[in-house]
C-alpha cells in the first residue's frame, strides 16, 4: 500500500494507454479498492484487472461494483484469493445486472456462501456479457450450487461457472456417485 499505490492509482484516472494491470500481493485492502473504483468510474483504457491476494472485503467489493456499475472497458477482473463474503457478492450482482462489458469476473478462494451465491445467480439470469465466473474454493453448499445450476438450465447464452471444491456439492444436487 502506501504512497506508492495511492500515486498509482491516481494515475489510472488519467490513463489511455494500459489495458492490464496485475497488481497481487500489495494488501491493498478496501481503501486501496476504494480507490482503485474511483479510478476505474472514469477509466476507459483498463481492460483486464487482477488484484489477488489483497485482503479486500466486502467493502471493497461494493466500491468496485460501484464503479463496474459505469466502467465499460474492463472485461476481465480477478478478484481471487481474498476476503470477499455473501455481502460483497450482492454487491458485485447488482453491478452485473447493468453492467454490459465483463466477460470474467474471478471470485475464487474467498468467503462467498449460499447467499452470495443466490444474488450471483440472479443477476447472471439478466447479463448477457459475463460468461466466465469463477467460484472454485468458496463456501458454497447445496443450495447455492442448486441456484447456479438452474441458471446454466436456462440462461439463453453460454455462462460457464467453476465450482471447483464445490464438486461434492454438485455431486451430491445431481446424485452423481
Amino acid at each position: 500500500g502506501g504512497d506508492w499505490a495511492t500515486d498509482r492509482v491516481k494515475a489510472l484516472k488519467f490513463n489511455t494507454a494500459l489495458t492490464k494491470l496485475v497488481w497481487y500481493s500489495s494488501k491493498i485492502g478496501d481503501d486501496g479498492a476504494k480507490d482503485l473504483a474511483e479510478a476505474l468510474k472514469v477509466n476507459d483504457a483498463l481492460n483486464e484487472l487482477r488484484l489477488n491476494y489483497n485482503e479486500i472485503g466486502d467493502g471493497g467489493a461494493k466500491d468496485l461494483a460501484e464503479a463496474l456499475k459505469v466502467n465499460t472497458a474492463l472485461t476481465e477482473l480477478d478478484l481471487g484469493n481474498n476476503k470477499i463474503g455473501d455481502d460483497g457478492a450482492k454487491d458485485l450482482a447488482e453491478a452485473l445486472k447493468v453492467n454490459t462489458a465483463l466477460t470474467t469476473l474471478v471470485l475464487y478462494h474467498n468467503k462467498i456462501g449460499d447467499d452470495g451465491a443466490k444474488d450471483l445467480a440472479k443477476a447472471l439470469k439478466v447479463n448477457t456479457a459475463l460468461t466466465n465466473l469463477n467460484l472454485d474454493d468458496n463456501k458454497i453448499g447445496a443450495e447455492g450450487v442448486k441456484h447456479l445450476a438452474a441458471v446454466l438450465a436456462t440462461a439463453s447464452n453460454s455462462h460457464k461457472i467453476y465450482l471447483g471444491y464445490q464438486i461434492a456439492e454438485v455431486k451430491n444436487l445431481l446424485d452423481i456417485k
